[in-house]
């Protein structure tokens, strides 16, 4: 449901505001999907970018829809192409091996496969897509640099710049670098080939969260640290910094009573940050658009701040200027 002006969720009848010229799904609507098989095949992940989506499914590989204008659904680019009302939705076979990941950033896409391989195509200006070049990628390609031979296990990008973690811990990034996501590599803002991100200080990483100019990781032992600009989550007086910063284990809930809680899911919107601990608690921090951290009140918020929610939550996704938690009933 939302804005659909570019059918980035699939082709509906949509409501037309006539004072914008923009078209509306009011509520939620089945997503049609051409499978081959629609009664064996599950959906696994869905992504959504600036005017794109990604689905993921089980056994019939990835779909594409939406605005297709820099080749971000793995297509042709057309010129001229309305997207308006369109019934096209794109499968993608062009990786080697099975996907098991999508994530989309403003206008590009990244997808992870079984293999430990990173693919990317859409926007390039910023080297948001790794393949060593600012251009426009229409077709998945497989992502080299420092990445090459590395195993992946975790894709993140939501702007112009685009993390990855390794198996054996490590992180990666690429893309835009203008808030100092990329600054302990190089002095340089736009990065266009995957760089092994020097941040030994984190210990063994297991999560990334990326969002549009602050970076996010946790660690094994359940530890976040963050770098980049904006509200990071230790207080007024960190405003940007290259290298990780961790914040304090106390903020989510570790007390010399429970010294053992650990933050075990890491989320990142445009400019906010969610946290879910192991005691099934729900941390938010960043700036507080349009109320999106769900804290009783319009205030941006500085530390990782608890919210009260009726159930305990399982995951949460963050966007511009909202958030949805996913959780499970106490009753």
């Amino acid at each position: 449901m939302g804005l659909n002006k570019d059918s980035q969720l699939g082709f509906h009848r949509s409501r037309r505001d006539q004072s914008r010229g923009y078209d509306y799904i009011l509520e939620p609507s089945p997503v049609p999907l051409p499978l081959d098989r629609p009664q064996d095949t599950r959906v696994l992940q869905v992504a959504c970018g600036r005017a794109h989506a990604l689905v993921l499914t089980d056994q019939e590989g990835v779909f594409s829809m939406g605005n297709n204008a820099y080749g971000q659904c793995g297509r042709q680019v057309v010129e001229n192409e309305v997207y308006r009302e369109s019934h096209r939705v794109h499968r993608m076979q062009d990786f080697d091996g099975q996907v098991v990941q999508v994530a989309c950033g403003q206008d590009h896409s990244l997808f992870l496969t079984d293999k430990g391989e990173v693919y990317s195509c859409g926007w390039g200006a910023d080297g948001q897509t790794g393949l060593g070049h600012y251009n426009t990628t229409s077709a998945p390609c497989r992502l080299g640099g420092d990445l090459s031979g590395v195993k992946v296990i975790q894709v993140a990008t939501y702007g112009d710049c685009c993390l990855a973690v390794s198996a054996d811990g490590g992180v990666f990034g690429w893309g835009n670098s203008e808030y100092l996501q990329l600054a302990s590599v190089t002095e340089s803002t736009q990065v266009n080939v995957p760089r092994n991100l020097p941040f030994s200080q984190v210990g063994r990483v297991k999560q990334a969260a990326c969002g549009g100019t602050g970076c996010a990781v946790l660690n094994e032992e359940g530890q976040v640290f963050v770098w980049g600009y904006g509200i990071l989550g230790k207080g007024p007086g960190l405003v940007e910094t290259a290298l990780p910063e961790m914040i304090p284990p106390s903020l989510f809930g570790a007390t010399d009573f429970t010294p053992d809680v650990q933050v075990a899911r890491l989320r990142c919107g445009l400019s906010h940050f969610a946290a879910i601990t192991d005691r099934g608690e729900l941390f938010v921090w960043g700036k507080n658009v349009r109320g999106c951290l769900g804290i009783g009140r319009l205030d941006d918020q500085y530390f990782p701040w608890r919210v009260t929610l009726p159930g305990q939550p399982v995951d949460v996704a963050c966007g511009v200027d909202h958030m949805v938690t996913l959780a499970k009933s106490f009753v």
